[in-house]
């Protein structure tokens, strides 16, 4: 099939690109950069129409963001991809239409279920409320526009749609170039956990559940994209440092995170995911149980075959 795909450039974005491709589409990355096949900015509608006139595409993908995992520490660091939520999303719902194609795949997050404490359960897409109203104007925002973006995906007329709701990301090109650093540069400090637990998932799961998604599930459906086994943020942390041998983190009070919002929200939440409704209508599964074993193997230097 033909794929658009907004945020083809983003680390995501090529590893989706890769197991497209692999699976044997076409894809076409929508973007402002030069890279991009089908040149636009996603919050201009008009750009977008024109730079899609007289194409067509089977599928659209919205892959589009702007986090940064180095500076996820600020509420406003959310704005710019709140916007892409909010605003990117019709402008991409109308280029799916000009060009014909009949499927939508969305990515969304893990947060909006919301943020705090959700108790040891695994929250399910059917049986929890997605996008819950926030107390926090800040958070209402974030978890608002997640909230938006299934809503005009799953309400757009003549469009099947399917949302992914990913865990915390981590794996190749995640891990080693924004956790690792800080941690042998002793620069990334954590809370005790203290029971909580977030979902992970691989970052190359993540976009091989995309691929599928593309070609599989049911329309008006979301899937939470995340592997076996929550774990908390500074367990994982810890994990990174003893897969990697680099000098484990110091524990600070949470209260000291006060000044970075968002992070120390992040931090305070408790929220785990099942995946058992993208085990059974996806047929996706973790390559790896939990984050902690997924480390261990990427930390693996590669087997060398002697000729």
């Amino acid at each position: 099939m033909k794929v658009l795909l907004a945020g083809a450039s983003g680390l995501l974005g090529r590893k989706i690109t890769r197991e497209l491709r692999a699976a044997g589409h076409e894809v076409a990355g929508l973007g402002r950069g030069e890279g991009s096949a089908v040149r636009a900015d996603l919050l201009d509608p008009e750009a977008v129409l024109r730079a899609v006139d007289g194409l067509g595409f089977d599928v659209v993908v919205h892959a589009a963001t702007a986090l940064q995992g180095k500076s996820m520490m600020r509420h406003q660091d959310m704005a710019a991809t709140n916007l892409l939520r909010t605003e990117g999303t019709p402008n991409l719902i109308a280029a799916a239409r000009e060009t014909g194609a009949r499927r939508i795949v969305v990515e969304s997050m893990m947060f909006g279920y919301g943020y705090g404490d959700h108790g040891d359960r695994p929250l399910t897409e059917d049986g929890d409320a997605f996008g819950p109203a926030q107390p926090n104007p800040w958070l209402e925002r974030h978890v608002g526009a997640m909230r938006t973006k299934e809503e005009l995906a799953f309400t757009a007329e003549g469009l099947e749609a399917v949302s992914l709701r990913f865990g915390m990301f981590y794996g190749a090109g995640v891990t080693e170039t924004t956790v690792l650093p800080m941690l042998r540069k002793r620069a990334l400090p954590v809370v005790a956990d203290q029971g909580r637990a977030l979902s992970w998932v691989d970052a190359d799961d993540a976009a091989r559940a995309v691929a599928v998604a593309v070609e599989g599930g049911r329309a008006g459906q979301a899937y939470n994209i995340v592997d076996d086994a929550p774990l908390g943020f500074g367990a994982h942390v810890r994990a990174v440092a003893e897969a990697f041998g680099a000098p484990a983190p110091m524990t600070i009070p949470l209260w000291l995170l006060r000044p970075a919002p968002l992070a120390h929200t992040i931090m305070a939440t408790n929220l785990r995911l099942a995946n058992a409704k993208a085990r059974a209508e996806l047929g996706w599964a973790p390559t790896h149980s939990s984050s902690v074993d997924g480390l261990k193997a990427l930390a693996e230097p590669p087997l060398v075959v002697a000729a």
